[in-house]
């Protein structure tokens, strides 16, 4: 069986381990007569997406994607349905299409959780906070956003959350994007981000020595986000299990080609 994994490109070290560990999958996956590869192509680029998903109707029995919200999308995986190609969307998902399954957080609940843990760590006070997204074009970013924001809404109307930046999950951006915050917003308390490329967000709070006085929470498990939580300049971090996520695709394909439901015996805990 032939199984593909197409994934955004770019600084986010999250996917790149991910990317990482299919590509070096061929031991791990020879006792299911499975074999993964990987493609990457330009983030947050719907159209892209949709022409590479299709590149690849008649070269692989199933698709793994990061998905986008788009028309060209929606329609690309429907097609792929009627060829027989199915598809299974990671980390973010795309509602109203054909796809098989869903892999990844419940993303709502993810952005709820990242601002209960701010207003602790903020305590019971009048405060600012902010996020930077990768892109709100992935539907897990605007429901990490959703969640966040009523989150202070139902219970800490203290907190004002400020805005949202996008960062298109590359370092030098979200670095940018953070400085701007603090300096618009010099008494900010805390900065959710929602996306990748913390290593940006890290820097900029260094620079002007408020990583200690700064509430920090962002996604996905790192050697950068590690290092980060280790110095104290993040204060949390929500992550899933990356070879959980590829065993539980190659899972979910093998279900199909055995003619068992898509998601039978899939532990769907990330």
């Amino acid at each position: 069986m032939r199984l593909l994994f197409l994934l955004p490109a770019g600084t986010n070290r999250f996917l790149a381990t991910l990317g990482q560990l299919i590509a070096h999958s061929e031991a791990r996956l020879a006792p299911f007569n499975v074999r993964c590869q990987v493609d990457y192509i330009k983030s947050f680029n719907a159209e892209l997406l949709a022409q590479r998903l299709w590149q690849y109707r008649d070269r692989v029995d199933g698709i793994a994607f990061m998905a986008l919200e788009h028309p060209a999308v929606r329609e690309t995986v429907d097609m792929l349905a009627e060829r027989g190609v199915p598809t299974v969307t990671v980390i973010s998902d795309i509602l109203n299409a054909r796809r098989v399954a869903y892999l990844g957080l419940d993303n709502r609940s993810a952005g709820r959780t990242a601002g209960y843990l701010i207003a602790r760590f903020v305590g019971a006070r009048p405060a600012k906070v902010a996020m930077i997204a990768g892109s709100l074009s992935y539907r897990a970013h605007e429901e990490r956003e959703m969640g966040f924001l009523h989150v202070f809404e139902e219970l800490f109307p203290l907190v004002k959350v400020v805005g949202l930046r996008e960062g298109h999950d590359d370092a030098d951006r979200n670095y940018r994007q953070t400085r701007m915050l603090l300096a618009r917003h010099r008494d900010l308390a805390g900065i959710y981000n929602i996306g990748g490329a913390a290593d940006g967000v890290g820097r900029a709070l260094k620079e002007v020595n408020r990583a200690q006085e700064t509430v920090f929470v962002g996604h996905g498990l790192t050697s950068d986000t590690r290092s980060l939580l280790i110095d104290g300049t993040m204060d949390a971090v929500i992550t899933q299990n990356q070879l959980h996520t590829m065993m539980s695709c190659v899972g979910i394909f093998d279900n199909l080609r055995a003619g068992r439901s898509a998601m039978h015996g899939i532990d769907t805990a990330q």
